[in-house]
């Protein structure tokens, strides 16, 4: 195997959030703010530093109202989560043949595990760093060195799988080999193709001949 050590992104890359993501930070913008945004300005931060860093970039003023307006409206949304197409295949493929999963994300904690009470996936993973588990977020590589150290793995020879620029620039600072997946549908083709990932993935079965 060319990466016994593999970690994940969680949102659009794991589980298919996109769609429930953008409805709450949409409907967070219109109660607190009282206005549209268009798709690519509410989507534009998301997978980097955090919710509360997203937040920040459309109102500093009133990030906290929309931070708690869009996890009332978002949780309840995770009873219609699924996985992304043919990644439930692929990681237990992976599982099976030894590699060591991980999963980095911006996510808190406790929003990691309600994705996977609705996804089971989470037993696939050894490790689960969320974005409450460190001072610094994505494109930071603190996240994923954290995640590399869990599985005891040097991070030179470890892969990162996303679907952000985020993750992309991320991987590298950690100098990991960077996977780019488009499947996310949060951030488009042509932002990820900028970051110069190590790989660019339409379909969840190349990872299987990529890693």
């Amino acid at each position: 195997m060319r990466f016994e050590t593999v970690l994940f992104d969680l949102d659009g890359t794991v589980v298919d959030s996109g769609a429930i993501i953008l409805a709450s930070m949409r409907h967070a913008t219109r109660e607190v703010l009282g206005r549209d945004y268009s798709d690519e300005e509410l989507l534009q931060t998301v997978g980097g530093p955090g919710l509360e860093a997203q937040m920040h970039a459309l109102a500093p003023e009133h990030v906290d109202r929309l931070v708690d307006v869009y996890r009332a409206h978002n949780e309840p949304l995770h009873d219609e989560l699924e996985a992304c197409a043919g990644m439930e295949d692929v990681l237990v493929q992976l599982h099976e043949e030894g590699r060591r999963l991980g999963i980095v994300t911006a996510k808190r904690r406790a929003t990691v595990e309600l994705a996977f009470a609705q996804v089971p996936l989470g037993h696939l993973f050894e490790t689960i760093v969320g974005g409450d588990e460190t001072a610094r977020h994505k494109p930071d590589p603190e996240p994923l060195l954290l995640g590399a150290e869990r599985l005891g793995a040097d991070p030179a020879s470890a892969a990162y799988v996303g679907d952000s620029p985020f993750d992309v620039r991320a991987a590298k600072a950690a100098r990991m080999f960077a996977v780019a997946v488009t499947w996310g549908r949060i951030h488009d083709r042509a932002r990820l193709e900028a970051e110069r990932p190590d790989a660019m993935v339409d379909r969840a079965e190349e990872l299987l001949g990529l890693l």
